[in-house]
């Protein structure tokens, strides 16, 4: 019996549970705003409000556990730099998750978790500028 056990297993074992969140945060911090399924939303959500409220703390000892847990300098700097300062004077409830439908190929619920008062140019951003940069190395036909 699993009483007031928290969270879900997803069919993995801690490590790569963890592993997971912590990627699935990076993106939802880089794009500000992410798709997947449904019960990964939902559990995400926890984990990016903890990540959010340790970034407003910002002292040392929150950003070295949060760059631990991360595992990416650059978006450890982007939470304490922009978002911490954004969240500033938000007592919780950083982040909401909306139903987006089902996915084609196995029906499984799907959802878009985003940060409230997102930055809509962040989503993309590295993706648009990297092919804009191919695109001037490629010749003209």
């Amino acid at each position: 019996m699993r009483h007031k056990k928290l969270g879900r297993r997803f069919s993995r074992d801690s490590a790569h549970r963890q592993a997971m969140f912590s990627n699935l945060c990076t993106s939802l911090i880089e794009h500000e705003q992410i798709v997947t399924t449904l019960p990964k939303a939902k559990d995400l959500k926890r984990v990016i409000d903890k990540f959010i409220t340790l970034a407003k703390r910002g002292d040392l000892n929150s950003r070295r556990l949060t760059a631990a847990r991360l595992g990416s300098e650059d978006m450890t700097k982007k939470l304490f730099d922009v978002l911490a300062v954004r969240y500033k004077d938000r007592n919780g409830g950083y982040s909401r998750v909306l139903k987006a439908g089902f996915r084609y190929g196995d029906s499984s619920p799907r959802a878009v978790i985003e940060l409230v008062d997102r930055d809509v140019s962040a989503k993309g951003k590295e993706d648009k500028e990297r092919h804009a940069e191919a695109m001037k190395k490629q010749p003209a036909p």
